[in-house]
């Protein structure tokens, strides 16, 4: 066993994952946890791995990539998926938890580890040496949040204004044209869905009666302009969104050729085009509200959405910029992110990025290679798109199948996603056996 340590920080189901994972490969580590000394706005209990959200890990499926996700963790031996499994309460089609039961359950795993020690109290600063998992999580402390501003080059955000996502392949191409304003870039970079002035005032008019969420008192701030909720522009005159997100000037509709009373443009969200983001719509509506709203939008009646807007508070880095594909920092390589300040989004997604964390960290700190998962699975396609997307408009994002590499030919969507998830599987056997191997 060695006799290094890896330095963790946050005690969250990433952090949790990352620690376990290390000590499973023979490295001590230190797991800081600031409850109960100290508790974010929205945690309650003083144990570990707590769910403060919502008590379900989303859908089981094959045909949902978080379900895939879920798979092979469940198979490189996840103590997150261990936890759930064992703790599990009927949710249909849904891994759902008892959060008392699985909190209780990832803590006492983790307290009776021998090369797992916990240390309760807020942590101020990044150690200046030694190898250090950055899991702090969506409400990083202040403290912590300005060591993590210095560290990073301030490239680090407080709040998500997130725009609705939509899969390519659900919009209706008879409706929408491809085209960048005045002609400008290679012409196809945005779709465009245009509006006539009486789908126009009938979509503002839904906006402004759509049921919003309400703020929770830590996250009532005031929004910068330049990420204003639609909505809230919306309600401040019939005519504003039509001099804001949705001006049509320098867009011509060549089903038309001229320019529409309004239009919606949808920018593309990876380099394969296969999801498109609404620009300039970040949203409080809730989830049903969005659904119904934004289907009202010509050529968007049977969008699918990868995921849907929000704005709260989320601290996160920007890690295209900052991370490799391993989650090291690139100006401090013994650094490593794990978990929601990485950009990923949702339960699984920050035990999957705590799985990835704890194995590089512990491969580091033995000189052993870093292994990186393929692109092909569900790890890999999330760490890819978080550190190799765009980071001029990077945002936070769940897994889903638009981040995978295309499958060649035409295939139909339900058996492309079970195509998907077979070559997946198969790409993880190589690797999981190569980690294992490691160990």
């Amino acid at each position: 066993m060695s006799e290094q340590q890896i330095t963790i920080i946050g005690g969250g189901l990433a952090g949790c994952e990352a620690a376990w994972q290390a000590a499973q490969r023979g490295v001590s580590v230190v797991l800081h946890e600031m409850k109960p000394v100290k508790y974010s706005p929205a945690h309650e209990l003083h144990s570990l791995a707590e769910l403060v959200c919502s008590n379900s890990l989303r859908g089981i499926s094959l045909d949902n990539a978080v379900g895939l996700l879920k798979e092979e963790l469940r198979r490189c031996g996840s103590l997150v998926m261990e936890g759930a499994e064992a703790t599990s309460v009927p949710a249909g089609g849904a891994l759902a938890v008892d959060r008392s039961l699985f909190s209780t359950y990832i803590t006492e795993k983790i307290e009776a580890h021998p090369l797992i020690r916990i240390e309760r109290g807020e942590v101020l600063n990044i150690p200046e040496s030694g190898v250090v998992v950055i899991a702090s999580g969506p409400l990083t402390s202040d403290a912590l949040a300005a060591a993590l501003a210095a560290v990073t080059g301030d490239r680090l955000y407080f709040y998500d204004a997130i725009a609705p996502i939509v899969y390519a392949d659900s919009l209706d191409m008879t409706k929408v044209f491809a085209a960048s304003r005045y002609g400008k870039g290679d012409g196809d970079d945005y779709l465009n869905c245009p509006l006539n002035e009486e789908e126009y005032i009938r979509f503002i008019d839904e906006l402004n009666r759509g049921e919003k969420v309400p703020a929770r008192d830590f996250e009532k701030v005031v929004h910068f302009e330049g990420c204003m909720p639609v909505e809230e522009l919306a309600s401040r005159g019939i005519e504003t969104l039509r001099f804001g997100p949705m001006k049509p000037v320098g867009l011509l509709n060549p089903h038309t050729g001229h320019e529409a009373h309004a239009v919606i443009q949808l920018r593309a969200e990876n380099r394969e085009k296969s999801m498109y983001n609404l620009v300039g719509f970040q949203t409080k509506l809730t989830y049903g509200e969005q659904k119904r709203v934004f289907r009202m939008i010509p050529g968007l009646e049977s969008a699918e959405f990868v995921r849907l807007g929000s704005m709260h508070r989320n601290t996160f880095i920007n890690s295209p910029q900052l991370l490799e594909v391993t989650q090291q920092l690139k100006s401090d390589p013994r650094i490593f992110f794990a978990g929601q300040i990485t950009g990923v989004e949702g339960y699984v997604e920050s035990a999957a990025s705590g799985f990835l964390a704890g194995i590089a960290a512990a491969s580091m700190l033995e000189s052993k290679s870093i292994p990186v998962p393929p692109p092909e699975t569900a790890m890999g396609a999330l760490m890819a798109h978080i550190t190799n997307t765009d980071a001029k408009h990077f945002q936070p994002m769940n897994v889903n199948y638009g981040l995978f590499p295309e499958l060649p030919g035409r295939i139909k969507k339900k058996e492309r996603r079970q195509k998907l998830a077979e070559r997946a599987l198969l790409a993880l056997v190589e690797w999981r056996s190569a980690v294992i191997n490691a160990c």
